[in-house]
């Protein structure tokens, strides 16, 4: 808005006439370019009560995710246990439905349970792996860690051992596949069962998922656009290594799943 006052011999008036100049605000030089719709993906959830290891991805990485869902390579988690009591939800925050002594529980008797554990969990990871027990496909995937189990199996664990033991807390190392945060606390109340005393889930936490460990995480903190920048370009090289060595993972043959679905009928007669 412009005023000019025009000044007579006789008389003093003010007229306001209006003029318009261009705004910048919006102009690309100004604030530099827009980015209004960013994809951003989740890999494998975690729930609300659990932790760690969350891989995300922005923009074209969106693409990469369904590959890591395929691949179903094991991921790690810590779970910490308590005996002496049996929740609902199998959490330390769910309804107490029993409490009991787990004066009898020692190491030596936890790890005989894991073993038994771990041990079934390995026959099943054997049955969902659509192929041949005895077929060579079978022994150079299990050989090479690459044996994992089908979409649709249930969660199976390919490695389970205990790292501390303090009555009544008890912390487990578990690598798995196809898992949810809530069948890994159940299997805190069935190891409770098996010690003949009851146990629950105090914590859930991801330490480990292909390709990135807790030292790759960013924590909520650090959710800032220069870290997050940082943390692509870091983990770059590793998810380069990750799909190298899932080309060279070696397949199942027709004739390996063949061989599996008639000795799999053979059981069945």
């Amino acid at each position: 808005m412009a005023a000019h006052s025009n000044r007579g011999p006789d008389t003093c008036s003010l007229r306001l006439t209006h003029s318009s100049v261009p705004s910048f605000i919006n102009h690309p030089r100004v604030h530099g370019p827009l980015y209004r719709h960013i994809k951003i993906g989740v890999g494998h959830r975690l729930d609300t009560m659990s932790s760690g290891v969350l891989v995300m991805a922005v923009g074209n990485g969106n693409k990469l995710l369904p590959e890591f869902q395929k691949a179903r390579f094991t991921r790690t988690y810590t779970l910490h246990g308590r005996l002496g009591f049996a929740t609902k939800d199998f959490s330390d925050s769910g309804q107490v439905i029993e409490k009991v002594t787990y004066d009898h529980v020692t190491r030596e008797r936890l790890e005989r349970v894991i073993a038994m554990v771990h041990s079934s969990h390995q026959k099943a990871l054997l049955t969902y792996s659509g192929i041949g027990l005895s077929s060579q496909a079978a022994y150079e995937m299990a050989a090479q860690g690459f044996l994992r189990p089908t979409q649709s199996s249930p969660t199976l664990l390919t490695a389970l051992r205990c790292v501390h033991f303090r009555p009544p807390d008890f912390t487990l190392e578990v690598h798995c596949v196809n898992e949810t945060c809530p069948a890994l606390r159940r299997i805190i109340h069935e190891i409770g069962l098996e010690l003949r005393s009851a146990a629950s889930c105090l914590l859930v936490r991801r330490t480990f998922e292909q390709p990135f460990g807790l030292d790759d995480a960013l924590l909520p903190a650090q959710w800032g656009l220069t870290a997050i920048l940082n943390s692509i370009q870091r983990g770059q090289p590793a998810v380069t290594r990750f799909f190298a060595r899932l080309l060279s993972s070696p397949q199942p043959t027709s004739e390996d799943i063949c061989s599996h679905s008639s000795t799999g009928h053979q059981n069945r007669l």
